[in-house]
Parts: structure tokens; sequence; C-alpha cells
């Protein structure tokens, strides 16, 4: 019988691991418990390459060495796997994976990708390979609302795959397009990757978040930028679209007005609106098309103008909140110790004479700066009288509590300046220019360029790509500026998918009941995934494994660039094999604890994984999206083709992940920018 080639690279691996780890117990001298934590990974990769579940595998094999290492205990064995399965349940981050899966299939079932595509593919119909680039700007769209690679790989190859084929593209192409679009969503916010990776390593989702968006959207450019340049060079392989696949029909109304789709919209609007040339067609209509014409120059104009109020003025509520915060470590009060000593009954009590902290001699300790040598000045306030001392008082204010005497120190004074005081200005930052330039130059080009035929296309996009875009910017825009923390926006875009799919007439009983379904399935295995992996992370550790592999790479002396080469190659051979999750739970608690150690951000590392484990779905031989898009092209499209077509945008990932580690700012920026 004849064995498939995946089936040998497959038994060719566990060949590997279990030779690897026989000749590390073979050369040792003494096996000792660390070994048995290397013995237990290699044991569990092989597991799951036969195929056994991996959230019970890891269980599974956590609990036989937990075992081993308790020396056949079976009560403290029993303790660590509950309390590391509470410890993953009880925690708050992972409310959101539910959450966001639940919006990504109710936006699936809305059936928006249809119309996105159609729309977008007219709109960049003089693009070089216009079908590509449109179909992975609608996987990236998509792959944000969503984040479900499969989803998003299975619909796009049931739409864009025919549509390439009948246009004359060649199959390599055309699958390359789709299945690396389709797997954006495991780096694009909001991402589930991100959200598990950052429950395991320990970092801010939020940060996480902010930090992905510009390398997705490189990446994404990447790919469409490789797609250009092939259909420039060889249009055979990507032929532009015919004149009748570019013509749009215009509506009934609109063709009284003229039956040239290349005149200006906004003219021929203005025209109509004065004498007989609206004759047919109600002022209604004129109104309604004009509406929808100045709708982008009315939202560019209300954007730039809010945003750069934000920018540029200082409220006098944020100035006075920072000196009280100022005044609270200084001369508040007058007192000469800057902080009012509390009552006995309640506040912060006075430290015993023994052993506290006790007051500086007056010889040489730290004395009240007085006015005339240059310290603080008593505010004029309260030398006027504001707050007049009794006589006889000490110069500190009365005891209290320590909330009231840090709340207002001059309540008089405070109110005084807080109303005096305008608001300041400030230049606008070089940043909010750049996007105000670059927003600016992309409406007046909308204007120069609009005829009545892009109006429609337009009009397709609004129906289609704005409510995904608005859904998209309301979630991550809640949870990067901190309005929001990523389960409440997670619950925001489930309420969002809701409303799309009952706007659009989609939200049945049975569509319902499918998202819940699929919702519950996948979350139930990332909710497993977690147990196990902190039921296997805790037995690796436990062994010692986790030092072994520490002590170990230590030894080899590497730099930071080694380690980071090192790590990631591991990562992208990781991924023929295994999936994201797996490596996800299993491999990043052996990698995080090293970070420390050769100075890396947890956070930026989260971003090389990220862009990283996207090989985890394109890599040959065990590539997922491969898989997917077969199961829904044409019979001719054989895998060898797809794996063909997947192989340069591998290429377009590696040489984003050496930019990113060349230029960190462009995932690091925004987040600095927002959370310094």
């Amino acid at each position: 019988m004849r064995i498939r080639k995946e089936l040998w690279f497959g038994l060719s691996f566990m060949f590997v691991i279990v030779a690897a780890a026989a000749v590390m117990l073979l050369r040792v001298e003494t096996i000792t418990d660390g070994h048995l934590g290397l013995l237990m990974l290699s044991l569990v990769v092989v597991a799951i390459m036969l195929g056994f579940p991996t959230a019970f595998t890891l269980m599974g094999m956590g609990m036989i060495f937990t075992w081993f290492a308790y020396h056949g205990d079976t009560t403290r064995t029993l303790d660590l796997m509950v309390q590391s399965a509470y410890k993953t349940m009880s925690n708050d981050v992972l409310i959101a994976v539910p959450l966001f899966v639940f919006m990504g299939y109710l936006v699936e079932r809305a059936n928006l990708i249809e119309t996105l595509f159609k729309s977008l593919h007219l709109a960049m119909a003089r693009l070089p390979g216009a079908l590509a680039v449109a179909t992975l700007v609608t996987c990236t769209i998509f792959a944000t609302a969503t984040g479900i690679v499969g989803a998003v790989v299975t619909l796009m190859g049931l739409l864009a795959l025919p549509a390439m084929l009948r246009a004359g593209y060649s199959i390599p192409i055309a699958a390359g397009a789709i299945t690396a679009g389709g797997c954006l969503g495991i780096l694009i916010p909001p991402s589930v990757l991100l959200i598990v990776y950052g429950a395991t390593a320990g970092v801010s989702v939020v940060q996480l978040y902010a930090g992905a968006f510009f390398p997705g959207l490189m990446l994404a450019s990447l790919y469409i930028l490789y797609v250009i340049i092939v259909a420039k060079i060889k249009p055979a392989w990507a032929p532009p679209l015919s004149a009748a696949d570019r013509v749009v029909k215009l509506p009934p109304l609109t063709q009284q007005l003229t039956t040239d789709g290349d005149r200006h919209a906004m003219g021929g609007l203005l025209a109509a609106l004065k004498g007989k040339r609206n004759a047919g067609v109600p002022l209604s209509h004129l109104l309604k098309q004009l509406g929808i014409v100045l709708l982008p120059g009315l939202l560019f104009a209300l954007v730039a103008t809010t945003s750069y109020r934000s920018v540029t003025h200082v409220a006098a509520q944020e100035r006075y909140a920072i000196e009280e915060i100022g005044a609270s470590r200084g001369d508040a009060g007058g007192s000469g110790s800057g902080l009012a000593e509390p009552e006995a009954g309640g506040g912060l009590a006075e430290p015993p004479a023994e052993g506290g902290l006790a007051e500086p001699p007056a010889e040489g300790g730290l004395a009240e700066p007085t006015p005339a040598a240059g310290g603080l000045a008593e505010p004029a306030e309260a030398t006027a009288g504001a707050l007049p001392s009794p006589a006889g008082a000490s110069s500190a204010p009365p005891a209290g509590s320590a909330a009231e005497t840090r709340s207002a120190p001059v309540p008089a004074a405070g109110a005084a300046a807080e109303q005096a005081a305008p608001d300041t200005l400030r230049d606008a930052p070089t940043w909010w220019w750049v996007c105000f330039a670059v927003l600016g130059a992309l409406v007046t080009l909308f204007y120069l360029f609009l005829s009545f035929a892009r109006l429609e296309i337009f009009k397709m996009l609004l129906a289609s790509f704005f409510p995904l875009m608005a859904l998209i910017i309301a979630v991550l825009g809640s949870i990067v500026l901190g309005l929001a923390t990523p389960t409440e926006a997670a619950a925001m875009g489930a309420l969002g998918g809701f409303l799309l799919a009952a706007a659009y007439r989609r939200l049945t009983l049975g569509v319902l009941k499918e998202s819940v379904f699929l919702t519950a399935k996948t979350s139930a295995m990332v909710c497993w995934l977690f147990v196990g992996s902190a039921i296997f992370s805790a037995a690796f550790a436990l062994l010692g494994g986790q030092q072994l592999v520490e002590e170990w790479v230590l030894s080899m002396n590497l730099s930071q660039v080694q380690f980071l080469v090192l790590s990631q190659v591991i990562i992208f051979l990781l991924g023929w094999p295994l999936e994201w999750t797996e490596i996800i739970v299993i491999f990043m608690p052996i990698f995080i604890p090293l970070l420390d150690n050769f100075g890396v951000d947890p956070l930026f590392f989260g971003l090389l994984v990220a862009m990283n484990l996207q090989t985890a779905f394109l890599s040959p031989p065990v590539a997922m999206a491969a898989f997917y898009l077969k199961g829904v092209s044409p019979p001719h499209v054989s895998l060898n083709q797809i794996f063909l077509g997947m192989l340069p945008f591998m290429g377009i990932q590696v040489l984003a992940i050496v930019l990113l580690y060349v230029w960190p700012q462009i995932g690091l920026w925004l987040p600095q920018l927002l959370y310094k």
C-alpha cells in the first residue's frame, strides 16, 4: 500500500523526536526528574501528531508524570490538578474568547462577504491583479471582524476562487491569495491568539492589540504589493479585468440624469437641481444622492475638528489635579513636613519611637526651605488668610484622616485657581498632521474622480464595507483607547454582530442556534486547552524540566539576536506538525521565563510569535488553510498547486518578521504612545 507524503513526513518527524529523546536519556549518567520532564514533552508532541486530542493528552501526560514526581502520592497529584484547573478557569481574560468568537460567527452568518468582495473588486478594477487584491483586502477586513481562519478561507474559496479562475488567474496565485489573506485573522486584532498568549505570558491583551495593529497592516500590505508586482510582470498569471467585468450598472433614476457612467457625479447632481434637467427625477432622490456624496467630506471635517481640539487643548482641571498631587508631597498647607499627622483613631498611625522612622535632627537634617532662599513659598491665598489658623496653633493642618489631608490641601485656593486658569494650548503632534494630510488627500481624490459609476460603487461599500469597519473601530478603538476592557469590548462586539445580522435580515433562529453551538464548541476547546496546559506546565516545572531547559540555553552563551533567531526557528518548525493553540499552551511557558535573561520584552516577543505562528496554517505539508481551501475548490485544483501558491507568501512572512525585528517600533510605537 502506498503511503501519502504527508504521512511519511509525520512519521519521520515523530521518529526524529523519539530518537532525540532516546539519545538524550542514553547519554546522561543519571536520569533526573528534569530528564523525565523533557521525555514528557517529547511524548506529548508525538501523541498529538498521532491524532490524540490535545487538551486531554496534556492533562493525561501531566497527571501521569506528576504522579511519578510525587513518588506515587495520588492525593497530592489530584490536588495539583484541581489547583491548576481552578487557577485557569478563574482567569477573567478568557471571558473575551467566547464573546469574540460569537461576534465572528454572527458576522460570518450575516453574509456580508459576497457584497464586500464585489464592491471591492469593482473599486480596484484598474489595479493589476484586481481580483487577487480585492480578495486580500476582503480577507483582511473579514479576518479582523471574525478572526476565524477556517471560516474566512472557506468562504473566500467558495466566492473568490471561481471568479479568479474564470478570469484566467493561475491556480497558485489565486490559492495563495486566499490562504494567506485568510490567515491574517491570527495576527490582526481582535485575535483569539493574542488573548491566549496574553493569558499565558501575563502580558496585557490591550497592549498586544495595540502592538499587533501595524504589523498586521504591514503584512497585508506586503501581500498586496507582491500580487501587484507579479500581475505587472506576469500579466498571464493575473490578467486585468475586461471592460465588461468593470461595467457598473446605473439605477433607473440615475439613468434619467445621464447614461454616461464616467460623468462627474457632483457636477451632474448640482446641475440637475435647477431648471428642467431634473424632469422625471424626484427632488428627494437628488438630495439623497447629494447627501451621500457630501458624507465623506462632512465626516472628515468632523473627525479633524474634534481630534485637533483633543490633541491641542489641555484642560485647566487636569493641570489643577497635577498641581494638587505635587502639593500633597510638599508644602501644601504650610506644615513643616508636608504630610499632616493623622489622629490615633484612624488613618495612618505615627510609627513607634523605637525602631520606627524618627524625626530628622535639626542640625544637618532636612529643613523647611525659606522663601528668601528660593524655596517653595506659601500659596498666596493661604498667606492672605483664606484659611486663618487659630492663635497658638502649629503650622501643620488640623489632624484628620489621610484621605481628607490628600483630597484638598487648600479648598478655597484650589477653587479660585480652577476658575481663573483657562485652557492652555499646545501644538498638534506630528502624527496628527500626517494623518490629517493622508486623509485629506484621500478625500480630495475621492471628489476629483467621483463619477456616477464610482458613486454606485461607493454606495455598495456603504452597505458592506463601512458597517464592518464601524463595528471593528468600535471594538478595537474602545480597547486601545482604554474606554473598555477586552471583555467589555468583546461583549459590545457580540451585540454589534447580533445587530448587524439583524439589520441584513440574516438573523434567524437557525443562524442563532448554529452560532451559539459553534461558539460553545470553540470556547470549550480553548478552555480545555488552558486547563490541560496548566496541568502540563505545573508537572513540567515540578519535574525541573523548565530549569533544565534554561540551564541548557544559558550554557550556549547566546546573544539576544541569537536567542530570538533560535526561538523563532523552533516556533517555525513547530508550525509544521502543530497548530498555534498547541504551540502557545505547550511551548510558550518554556520560552517566557527565558526572556528576562536576554532582555527581551514579552510584548515584542508576542508580536514576533503571532506573526510567526501564521506558518502553522501556511507551511506544508500540514497546512490547515490548504485543506480548508481544497475542500471547497474544483476537482482540477490539486493540493500541490495550493502548496506552491503558499510558498511566496511564507517568504513574505519571514520578511515581515525581519522587518519587525529590525524596526521594533512598527509594533511598539502605538503601545508606547497610548500607555507610556
